[in-house]
C-alpha cells in the first residue's frame, strides 16, 4: 500500500458520483475553507481550483468515472491522487456516511498522507485497454452461449461435443438447428447461434481496431512478451496493457503480488495464516498468466516434463499456479532488460549471468529484430496483410 505524501498548500478531496460531486477543500492547517455539492462538469471544477492557486492536489476514489478528472488535472499542471478503492473503504469507514463525510475524509487523508494510491493509468493508452477488456467481456459471453447449446444437446440425449474448433465453423453452426424437431427448441437454439455469430462479428472488428492501435504504440515490448511461448496475440497485448509501465514496480515480488500470483499471508500474534485479500491486484492480468500457463503446456515437450515433476510433488492445481507465477515472473525481467525469452534461463538448466548495458542494447535489437519478423500470431492479421 502507498500514501501520497506531497505536501500543498491547498487538498481538494472529491467525493465523485455520475452526476455529482461534492467537494471539500482544507488549508495546511486543516480548516475547511470550501464545502459544496456541485453539478459535475469541468467549468465547476475549473472554477474551484483557479479559486485556491497552483499548490493544490486534487483526490478521487478510484471509480468508474474518475478518467475526466484525471485528465483535466494533467491539462492544467495539477497534482492528481487516485484512492485506492478497497483501501480506501477500509480506512474512512463509519458509522455515519454521507456524500458531504466523505469529500472532508478525503481532504484530510490528503494532507495526513494517509490517502492511499491507486495507479492511474495514462490517458493515451486507456481506450485500447479498455478496448482489449470490452473484449474479454465479449468472449465469455460467446462462451456462455456455446456452454447453453451444449447443455441443451445433454437435455435432449444428443451426443455431439461442441468444442471451440466446431463452434468457430459457420458450416458446423448452421447444423445445429437440424438436430431439434420441437418448435419452441429450435427458436432458442436459433437464437443462441445469432448472438454467437453477433459476438463473432464483433470480436473480429474489436481485434482489428487493437491491432491498429498496438502497432503504433509499443511495439517492441509486445515483441518481447509475444517471444514467450503461450502468450499469443491477444494475451500479449493484455499483458502489455495492463502493466503500461513495468518500472513502476520495484520488484518483481510487487509485480506479481499486482497480477495475483501470490497468496496473501497474515500474521497477528505470532501466528501466521494465508489467504484471504486475493482480490487485490488486477484480476485481468491473473486471467492473461493463468491462461496463457494452460497454452504454454502445449506442443511443449520441456515445459510438459516439468509440468509433470511439479504435478507430482504438489498436485495438478498447485503445478498450474506456480507455472502462471513463474511466467509471471519470466515477463517481468524480460521487460526489465528488454530481453527476449530464453528457455535455459527459465527452467534454470543454464545459469546466465547478467550482462551490462552493451549486453542490454544487444537485446534490446533482438528484440526488435523479432518484432520485425513475426510482429503479429494472429490470423486475424495475416489475413489483412495478405
Amino acid at each position: 500500500m502507498r500514501f501520497y505524501k506531497n505536501q500543498h498548500q491547498f487538498y481538494i478531496g472529491i467525493d465523485l458520483h455520475a452526476r455529482t460531486m461534492y467537494i471539500c477543500v482544507i488549508n495546511n492547517i486543516g480548516e475547511t475553507v470550501f464545502h459544496k455539492n456541485m453539478e459535475c462538469s469541468r467549468d465547476n471544477l475549473e472554477l474551484v481550483t483557479n479559486t485556491f492557486g497552483k499548490d493544490i492536489v486534487v483526490g478521487v476514489e478510484c471509480i468508474f468515472t474518475w478518467y475526466w478528472v484525471a485528465d483535466f488535472c494533467a491539462e492544467r499542471g495539477i497534482d492528481f491522487a487516485l484512492g485506492h478503492a478497497y483501501y480506501m473503504k477500509s480506512i474512512h469507514g463509519g458509522k455515519t456516511k454521507s456524500d458531504k463525510i466523505d469529500s472532508e475524509k478525503i481532504a484530510n487523508m490528503l494532507r495526513g498522507g494517509m490517502f492511499p494510491i491507486a495507479y492511474a493509468y495514462p490517458k493515451e493508452k486507456r481506450a485500447v485497454r479498455d478496448l482489449l477488456r470490452r473484449r474479454l467481456f465479449f468472449v465469455r459471453q460467446r462462451a456462455e452461449l456455446s456452454v447453453h447449446l451444449q447443455n441443451t444437446n445433454h437435455q435432449y440425449n444428443i451426443n455431439d461435443p461442441l468444442t471451440s474448433s466446431r463452434m468457430r465453423s459457420e458450416v458446423y453452426r448452421n447444423t445445429i438447428p437440424q438436430k431439434f424437431s420441437d418448435p419452441a427448441t429450435l427458436k432458442m437454439v436459433n437464437a443462441d447461434l445469432a448472438m454467437f455469430q453477433a459476438y463473432n462479428d464483433i470480436i473480429t472488428k474489436l481485434e482489428f481496431q487493437i491491432e491498429d492501435s498496438m502497432e503504433v504504440q509499443d511495439p517492441v515490448s509486445y515483441s518481447i512478451i509475444n517471444s514467450v511461448p503461450g502468450l499469443g496475440f491477444i494475451l500479449s497485448l493484455t499483458i502489455l496493457y495492463e502493466i503500461d509501465d513495468i518500472h513502476r514496480f520495484s520488484d518483481v515480488g510487487k509485480f506479481i503480488s499486482y497480477c495475483r500470483l501470490v497468496k496473501c499471508s497474515h500474521e497477528s500474534a505470532g501466528k501466521k495464516e494465508k489467504g484471504g485479500h486475493n482480490k487485490i491486484g488486477n484480476v485481468h492480468l491473473k486471467w492473461a498468466f493463468s491462461e496463457g500457463a494452460v497454452l504454454f503446456l502445449r506442443n511443449n515437450e520441456r515445459g510438459q516434463r516439468w509440468h509433470d515433476k511439479l504435478v507430482q510433488r504438489y498436485g495438478k492445481a498447485k503445478a498450474m499456479s506456480i507455472i502462471a507465477q513463474k511466467l509471471g515472473r519470466t515477463v517481468y525481467y524480460m521487460l526489465k532488460r528488454k530481453e527476449a525469452f530464453n528457455p535455459d534461463k527459465f527452467y534454470g538448466d543454464k545459469k546466465i549471468e547478467n550482462k551490462d548495458s552493451g549486453g542490454e542494447h544487444l537485446a534490446y535489437v533482438a528484440s526488435r529484430r523479432l518484432h520485425e519478423k513475426k510482429l503479429f500470431k494472429s490470423p486475424l492479421t495475416r489475413l489483412a496483410h495478405n
